[in-house]
């Protein structure tokens, strides 16, 4: 068994500081009945027992962005955004989210949250300072022009993503997946632009509250869509209900958005950030919208099929609007810093597409992923390979909260039974010889149906995977 090297820490270095702020017990890990969380909004399973071996103190590097310090710092930090937010518990002084929602909104939470905050941020956005396109020419004329350019771009591709999910075999999978992601991205976009409604701007910028709030009625007036959208594809709206099944990459394009909209020396980068998000629901509006009506039978989507779709000189207007009075005042620099926001974003939300492509395509072959175990523990034991492994030995209902893995890894039920699921609403039955291949950074969870279950975990190399 290949060993696993805690990190040792102090209270007061990175990796205490998010240890700390992740003992508070509405982080604990899930139990058997977590898989989906439909009545407890402060209920975020952060996995902390994995805190120990996971470092925090040097920032990510993009290519690691989707690994597993990557996820929980994610998770970590959409608790810290959601702290000065109001979250209202589902029963009275014996449900379980009132006393969640003690530890939630503690003074003693929302310091150690500010804390963790410094610290996850660094770790998770610094790769974005590195090799970030520069704007071709200068002031608010180059920025419509790019920010145009980038629209024509999204309309003729809205994503990969969208493409591999309309050409899924089980595309009603595929779609209450997607559908699940919008759950970290959505509130966001709606708690970001409130909380820049707030403040005293307006001889600064006499047309941003207006513009902030035209977008903030709309998105609150087609929340009811929302709630529509979800309850038609027999999913819930409960804020968190799907916590567990949110991409790392899906709550870091989120994150961004809460993260420049809660630091207003990012201001400038909130609006651009704001504005690609604009640009990205507009762009992709009608392919969601299809796979909605493929995969899930709802005719007339009206959150996509009825979303605003601003066309070139609507955002040529729109950033003229949001930028030129700060560019009169700021010069140049409003201009770089809008950019900034802008590029960040749509970066991030690239990394998205491809993760959820990447995601979607492997559930949906899991049988060919079963056929490349059984190839692979052949080829092991035949050759006689010497491979690092995690062997586990887990009682009844014991729990494993999703999470991904650095590498690639078989699962090999030696003895028992376990329930493997990597979709809401979806429990793949593994028993004693079953083997499947879990490509790195692929999210999944467990749980064991027998008394005992008895797995194994072999270490998959990227050479030894391309011999089968």
């Amino acid at each position: 068994m290949s060993p696993v090297s805690r990190i040792r820490s102090t209270p007061d270095d990175p990796n205490g500081i998010v240890r700390q702020y992740a003992a508070n017990a509405p982080f604990r890990s899930a139990t058997s009945e977590e898989m989906v969380n439909h009545d407890n909004p402060f209920r975020r399973p952060v996995r902390p027992h994995d805190l120990g071996f996971l470092d925090y103190a040097e920032p990510l590097p993009a290519d690691e962005a989707l690994r597993l310090r990557g996820l929980l710092g994610h998770r970590m930090l959409r608790t810290v955004y959601d702290a000065d937010l109001l979250f209202l518990p589902a029963g009275g002084d014996d449900h379980p989210s009132r006393r969640d929602a003690a530890a939630f909104r503690s003074a003693e939470n929302r310091i150690l949250g500010r804390k963790a905050a410094v610290v996850l941020e660094d770790h998770l956005f610094s790769w974005l300072d590195e090799d970030r396109p520069e704007l071709a020419g200068t002031g608010v004329e180059a920025l419509v022009r790019h920010v145009q350019g980038v629209l024509e771009e999204r309309l003729a591709h809205p994503g990969r993503a969208l493409r591999v999910a309309a050409g899924c075999r089980h595309r009603r999978e595929a779609a209450l997946f997607s559908l699940v992601q919008l759950t970290a991205v959505h509130p966001a976009a709606l708690s970001a632009v409130g909380r820049n409604l707030l403040g005293d701007y307006d001889t600064a910028h006499p047309a941003l509250r207006g513009l902030l709030l035209d977008d903030y009625r709309d998105r609150a007036g087609r929340a009811p869509l929302y709630r529509r959208l979800l309850a038609a594809a027999d999913l819930s709206a409960e804020p968190y209900a799907y916590w567990q099944f949110l991409l790392s990459s899906a709550l870091g394009t989120a994150n961004h958005l809460h993260r420049v909209a809660h630091d207003h020396e990012r201001f400038g980068e909130f609006l651009g950030a704001w504005t690609h998000h604009r640009l990205d629901e507009a762009a992709t509006a009608p392919a969601r919208a299809d796979l909605v009506r493929d995969g899930l039978g709802i005719e007339h989507p009206a959150y996509f099929a009825d979303a605003p779709r601003p066309s070139a000189d609507d955002l040529a207007a729109l950033v003229t609007a949001l930028v030129g009075p700060l560019a009169d005042r700021y010069g140049e620099e409003a201009v770089t810093a809008f950019h900034r926001g802008f590029e960040d974003a749509r970066r991030l939300a690239a990394v998205h597409d491809e993760d959820l492509a990447v995601q979607l395509d492997w559930a949906d072959r899991l049988d060919e992923y079963r056929v490349k175990a059984e190839k692979l523990d052949a080829l092991i034991r035949e050759r006689n390979i010497e491979v690092d492994l995690e062997t586990f030995v887990e009682s009844h209902e014991e729990t494993s909260t999703t999470h991904v893995h650095d590498d690639h890894r078989l699962v090999v039920v030696e003895v028992g039974q376990m329930h493997f699921w990597n979709n809401v609403n979806q429990q793949i039955p593994m028993n004693e010889g079953d083997k499947l291949l879990i490509p790195a950074e692929r999210l999944h969870g467990s749980m064991v149906l027998s008394g005992t279950c008895t797995y194994h975990q072999p270490v998959i190399s990227d050479e030894l995977l391309a011999q089968v």
